[in-house]
């Protein structure tokens, strides 16, 4: 059976619109907590594989290096990431969480369950497995398409051990 290009754009959009949907309502969910978006995605990136570098995590986070450097410096100055050198290379600087930055972590952990359980509260674990399975498969199209850029992902964890 042929696919209809229209329901391909539409799933396109609608992956597209649960994704920006579900960040508003996670970003609802931790405004309490006096982070913004770029910030806990950082801790989170960091919660992950603590000890990056910064360059690393501006890659991964599709951002400049410029743009990292100035979420750090506020990250910093709140006492939650401190930077060092690089052992091996002095030019370098790796990113680690303080205590307080594994506490607030764990805060946003347990905020975000709760939002995920109401989100998918009405949906059945099948559905969800499934809905993985398809978006796993995708994803792994995607990565192909991207050729080479693709190694580079495929070395990191997946999303689904994000915060």
């Amino acid at each position: 059976m042929t696919k209809d290009l229209n329901t391909n754009l539409r799933f396109g959009f609608l992956v597209h619109d649960v994704s920006r949907l579900r960040r508003i309502v996670v970003d609802r969910a931790l405004k309490p907590l006096g982070i913004t978006r770029s910030q806990w995605w950082v801790l989170a990136f960091l919660s992950r594989r603590d000890g990056m570098k910064q360059t690393e995590l501006a890659a991964d986070l599709d951002l400049t290096k410029v743009a990292v450097g100035g979420l750090i410096e506020r990250l910093e100055t709140a006492g939650l990431v401190v930077r060092r050198a690089d052992i091996s290379d002095g030019r370098a600087r790796r990113i680690f969480l303080t205590k307080a930055g594994v506490k607030l972590v764990r805060k946003i952990r347990e905020n975000v369950e709760d939002v995920e359980r109401k989100i998918l509260d009405t949906v059945s674990d099948e559905d969800v497995q499934h809905a993985a399975e398809t978006l796993k498969t995708i994803k792994s199209t995607l990565l192909d398409l991207l050729g080479e850029e693709a190694a580079e992902a495929e070395s990191e964890e997946p999303a689904a051990s994000f915060i």
